[in-house]
């Protein structure tokens, strides 16, 4: 069982005004097969732990560990982290003119696995999984997240981790801007990678929407750069029904 174990991690975010704690002592462990969601009210870190995870260089992380199956994450540069087996969807993908779709996945794979993936195979496993995403063959060619859509972006991110296949995925509002029937083609992406029975989710989200496709084993209410509160997929109904306000003011009050 693989395990990805983060441990009293502290995060700074460099601003004008200099450093900014973010993440104030996360503890969270997910291990292989199980689905995590992050659930919280704006601002409360969520998008700084999957980033700083991944190791954008905006977000410093202070103190603490995160050990991917003993493998000490908080050192290694950002290829360094994916190739551990760590994958980032993000909530706003970048795009990168003139790099085609296919020649980044096949980039990717490559830096990955040591090896070059056949390409008349490849093309072949591109376009299935294109077709599973419900993305015409000719995004493909295109220049990466060039000119998409927000839904497309996050049905190629999707391309991306069946692709890919990490062991552990970092999915951050994979689900914002998409329509109902983005939303079920994505999620039903997601479920197919789980299905795996042996890769882990941290799925980031505002809302409960995406949770009625998949389904959490663990919930945890993130506020003010801390795990507030955990629990099983009914504590998202519980949020959904009460909102995020008691949680919020128990920590202020706690401080």
């Amino acid at each position: 069982m693989a395990t990805l174990k983060i441990s009293d991690l502290h995060v700074d975010v460099e601003t004008e005004d200099g450093p900014k704690p973010i993440l104030k002592g996360v503890n969270l462990t997910v291990s292989s097969g199980e689905v995590h969601a992050i659930m919280g009210p704006n601002g409360s870190g969520k998008s700084t732990l999957a980033y700083s995870l991944a190791g954008h260089p905006k977000y410093k992380i202070t103190s603490g560990s995160v050990l991917l199956d003993d493998v000490e994450l908080t050192g290694l540069t950002v290829d360094q982290r994916a190739r551990a087996g760590l994958f980032l969807a993000m909530q706003y993908p970048v795009e990168v003119p003139g790099v085609s779709v296919t020649n980044f996945l096949r980039t990717a794979k490559t830096a990955l696995s040591g090896e070059a993936p056949k390409v008349r195979t490849w093309v072949k496993d591109v376009n299935a999984a294109m077709d599973r995403l419900g993305l015409d063959h000719s995004f493909a060619a295109r220049s990466l997240n060039e000119g998409f859509s927000g839904g497309e972006k996050k049905r190629n991110e999707i391309v991306q981790l069946e692709m890919l296949n990490p062991s552990f995925a970092i999915l951050d509002e994979t689900d914002s801007g998409l329509d109902i029937d983005a939303l079920r083609i994505v999620s039903e992406g997601v479920n197919r990678y789980t299905a795996q029975g042996d890769r882990g989710v941290l799925l980031i989200t505002h809302y409960t929407r995406i949770l009625n496709y998949i389904t959490p084993d663990f919930v945890h209410v993130f506020v003010d750069g801390r795990i507030a509160a955990e629990g099983g997929p009914e504590l998202a109904d519980n949020l959904e029904a009460e909102g995020y306000d008691r949680f919020v003011r128990a920590v202020a009050a706690s401080e």
